[in-house]
C-alpha cells in the first residue's frame, strides 16, 4: 500500500438500506423496483427508501407516492416495518464491532471504524473492507460501500463514489486526482442553496473550492466558507468517537429530504413516522422524556432547534403533537425546509422502570395509564406482524 504512515479511517455505508433490509426478509422482492413508503395506500404518502431498480426510473427518498408511481408503475410499496431496521442496524454494528473498539456510528446505516494499527491483526486496510463486506453480506443479506481513508471526511466522500458493492480508496495524496475534478454539489455538506452562492462566486468544482481567495469565501459563506475549504483540501481533524457507555440521555430521528418540504402537512406526515420511532424505542427501553426538541434545517443549511418542556413521557402521541406545535410556532414559512428532526431529551431517573405493559406506575392519570398500555400492545404487535397491521389513524390530521 503506498501512502505515509497514519490513520486509517473506513465509513461503511449500508446500501439502500431500509428496502434492502424488508428485501432480506423478503426475497421475492429481489430484482423488482420496489421502496418503503410511509403510507403505500395513500397517493400523498412518501417515499422512504428505494432499491438500485427503482431508482433506475427515478425513484428517489422523500419523494411522493404517486410522483413515484407515475415514473415508475410497476413499483411494489412495501410499509415500513417496525423494529427490523433497528434490529439489522445493531447486527451491522456488531460486526463492525469485530475489528475495532473504536467505532462512532453516524446514522443508523452508516458509521466510522478508527483501524489505526489493526493492519497488524486483519491485513491491509482493502483487505479489512472486503472482509467486512462479505461479513454483512453472508450474515445479513444486505449490502455496502465502504470509504477508506486517513480521516472522516475522505472516508465518507470515498464511500459515495462506488455504490452499491463498492470499496474505494481516498488518501490525501489522491485528493486533487480523484475529488478536485467533481462538480461542487457532489462534495459532502454541501447543499443545493451553498452551490449556487458558491457558483455565483465562480466556484464550479471542489478543486475550485480548495483554491478560492479566503476572504472571497468569507464574504460568501462566513465561517463555514473556510471550513469548507479545509474540507476540499482534504484536511479534517475531528477524531472517530465512540458512543459513551453511560446511560442514554436523548433519543431522536431526523431524515435529509431530497425534495425541501414547504408544505405543513407533508412535514406532519414526516414528523409522525419519525416521532412513532422515537417513541417506540423510548418505550423499549423504559425512557420517558422530560422534554421534546426538534430540528429544522432549511435548505440554505441554517439549522435551529427548539425544544418545549412536557410531562415527563415516552408516549408517540405526546412527542408528536408537541413536536407539531414546536413546528407551527418556529417554522418561518418562507422558508424550504430540507432536514426534519424530533426527540425526547433529559431523561426523568425518578419515575420507575416498567417491567411490563401490566406494570404501571400508580400515580399516573387514568387516562395516561390506558394510552401507555395501548402503545405498549401495538408496539408488540407490530413487531410480530408489521407496522401496517395496527395504524395510528388519531395521530393523523385528516
Amino acid at each position: 500500500m503506498d501512502r505515509s504512515a497514519g490513520k486509517v479511517i473506513l465509513l461503511v455505508d449500508m446500501n439502500a438500506f431500509f428496502i434492502s433490509c424488508e428485501m432480506s426478509v423478503n426475497p421475492g422482492l429481489k430484482g423488482r423496483p420496489a421502496a418503503v413508503a410511509g403510507d403505500p395506500k395513500s397517493r400523498t404518502g412518501i417515499i422512504l427508501a428505494a432499491n438500485y431498480e427503482a431508482r433506475a426510473f427515478g425513484v428517489k427518498t422523500a419523494m411522493l407516492v404517486h410522483e413515484a408511481l407515475s415514473l415508475c408503475p410497476g413499483l411494489i410499496l412495501i410499509p415500513p416495518t417496525r423494529g427490523l431496521y433497528e434490529k439489522k442496524s445493531k447486527e451491522f454494528m456488531e460486526i463492525l464491532a469485530r475489528y475495532t473498539p473504536v467505532l462512532q456510528k453516524n446514522s443508523i446505516d452508516e458509521a466510522w471504524l478508527d483501524l489505526t494499527g489493526c493492519e497488524k491483526l486483519f491485513g491491509e486496510p482493502v483487505s479489512i473492507a472486503q472482509r467486512i463486506m462479505r461479513e454483512i453480506q453472508y450474515e445479513l443479506d444486505l449490502w455496502c460501500s465502504i470509504g477508506i481513508s486517513e480521516n472522516k471526511f475522505l472516508a465518507k466522500m470515498a464511500s459515495e463514489m462506488k455504490k452499491p458493492l463498492g470499496i474505494t480508496e481516498l488518501w490525501k495524496k489522491d485528493v486533487p486526482v480523484k475529488m478536485w475534478p467533481l462538480e461542487i454539489r457532489q462534495m459532502y455538506g454541501i447543499g443545493s442553496r451553498t452551490e449556487e452562492r458558491l457558483k455565483k462566486i465562480g466556484i464550479l468544482t471542489i478543486g475550485d473550492l480548495a483554491h478560492c481567495d479566503d476572504g472571497l469565501l468569507s464574504e460568501a459563506l462566513g465561517k463555514y466558507g473556510r471550513e469548507l475549504k479545509r474540507l476540499a483540501n482534504g484536511i479534517d481533524e475531528s477524531p472517530v468517537e465512540p458512543e459513551p457507555k453511560s446511560v442514554t440521555r436523548s433519543i431522536s430521528r431526523s431524515t435529509t429530504l431530497v425534495r425541501d418540504i414547504t408544505d405543513m402537512d407533508e412535514a406532519r406526515t414526516v414528523l409522525l413516522s419519525l416521532a412513532e420511532e422515537v417513541g417506540e424505542e423510548a418505550r423499549r427501553s423504559d425512557f420517558r422524556g422530560k422534554s421534546v426538541q426538534i430540528v429544522i434545517r432549511y435548505n440554505d443549511f441554517t439549522t435551529i432547534t427548539r425544544q418545549k418542556t412536557i410531562t415527563p413521557s415516552y408516549l408517540t402521541r405526546d412527542i408528536y403533537r408537541t413536536g407539531v406545535e414546536l413546528l407551527g410556532e418556529h417554522w418561518d414559512r418562507r422558508r424550504p425546509i430540507r432536514l426534519l428532526g424530533i426527540g425526547i431529551s433529559n431523561i426523568d431517573d425518578d419515575i420507575p422502570v416498567q417491567l411490563s405493559i401490566f406494570d404501571i406506575n400508580e400515580e399516573l392519570p387514568d387516562r395516561v395509564k390506558k394510552e401507555e398500555k395501548l402503545e405498549r400492545a401495538i408496539d408488540s404487535i407490530r413487531s410480530r406482524f408489521g407496522s401496517d397491521v395496527v395504524k395510528r389513524a388519531t395521530l393523523i390530521d385528516k
